[in-house]
């Protein structure tokens, strides 16, 4: 039988393990796990949100409001822009799906960082496009700009900050990278923790509206997953000027986020405060991290989001450290599938922190 023949080249996407599989493979008690891979809020969804779920869970029968009017009048309100320049996703990564499907072919081009999120190369290879990739592991718009002049790709992908490694890059960098490209190249902005950056250095935030309104031709993407706690309610969003949008919404399927989805996004935007006090906690905690690993004698990413990327030295093996974790019971995202010696940790609550220095501490 068969298939794509793009497909061939294509590795599937491993997401971080989940809870039920440790319990499944281990025999650990589900309360003895914690989960650091995956970079969900750790405090999880405003308690505001969780009622609002739970007095609709009867609607769930019903199809959503396919055209999202009072989510996307709460993304426009917060952002200061209109609503029709807004398209809403099943998670930002489905936005990235319509973006390659509406732009790419097998004679496009694509240019992303060195290790940076896989869903952008996974979804422009099935379109048979061409990836394009910097030598730098954090995102050197340098390098950048010098591939572009040379090989004019149709796609531009910018995570800042980055995942999996949690810089970030400054706004004046990105605007000066920007005024060099030319406006029939479409520019991606994925600002999946553009919340946490933020917070922590407003030198690093750059505004969806602003954005839009000095390059056309960028799509700002963001998401409910991460400082909002909705991971698993899968609702993402997508930002630009009604040409792009317009060929982006032919791609959407019908009622492409649940009817509980739909209702969790609105809710959660009304509790700003729950998501501004998740952040600085994230932050607190953080430097727990950063002193942790100098204790250790690890390098680390300095990190503008709700994980840190430690930088496994000399005579340490990230695959046998990760393993070793799991087994304790905790989940770590190992990053030897990017070609780096290193663990990616979710930054969790302060108890559970401190049980992942004290197991870690214990392998070493």
């Amino acid at each position: 039988m068969e298939f794509n023949e793009h497909l061939k080249n294509i590795e599937v996407y491993e997401a971080g393990k989940p809870i039920e599989l440790v319990v499944r493979e281990f025999g650990i008690e589900p309360k003895e796990i914690i989960k650091m891979a995956s970079n969900e809020n750790p405090f999880g969804m405003s308690p505001n949100v969780s009622k609002a779920i739970s007095d609709s869970a009867k609607k769930g029968y019903l199809y959503p409001d396919d055209s999202m009017f009072e989510l996307k009048q709460g993304i426009a309100k917060r952002f200061d822009i209109s609503s029709n320049e807004i398209i809403i996703g099943a998670g930002s990564d489905q936005i990235l799906e319509f973006i390659s499907r509406a732009k790419l072919n097998e004679n496009s081009k694509v240019l992303m960082n060195k290790i940076t999120f896989a869903m952008y190369s996974i979804y422009a290879k099935q379109m048979g496009a061409k990836i394009l990739q910097t030598d730098s592991i954090h995102h050197d718009l340098n390098q950048y700009l010098e591939i572009y002049k040379r090989e004019n790709p149709d796609l531009i992908y910018i995570c800042t900050p980055n995942n999996p490694t949690g810089d970030a890059i400054s706004k004046e960098e990105i605007y000066s990278f920007l005024e060099n490209i030319s406006s029939e190249t479409l520019v991606v902005l994925d600002g999946a923790y553009m919340e946490y950056a933020k917070l922590k250095d407003k030198a690093y935030f750059v505004e969806p509206k602003e954005l839009i309104s000095k390059f056309p031709n960028l799509i700002y993407t963001g998401t409910f997953s991460k400082a909002f706690g909705l991971g698993g309610m899968r609702v993402g969003y997508g930002i630009a000027k009604r040409e792009i949008l317009e060929n982006l919404l032919k791609m959407r399927p019908p009622f492409n986020i649940t009817t509980l989805s739909l209702l969790a996004g609105i809710e959660a935007l009304k509790d700003e405060k729950f998501v501004t006090e998740s952040i600085k906690a994230n932050f607190v905690e953080m430097a727990k991290f950063e002193n942790f690993a100098k204790e250790v004698g690890f390098d680390y990413i300095k990190s503008y989001t709700n994980f840190i990327t430690l930088l496994l030295p000399k005579g340490y093996n990230s695959s046998i450290i990760s393993d070793n974790l799991l087994r304790k019971g905790i989940i770590v995202r190992d990053l030897k599938g990017y070609k780096l010696n290193a663990i990616r940790v979710t930054i969790g609550k302060p108890e559970e922190n401190s049980r992942f220095f004290h197991i870690l501490k214990s392998i070493l």
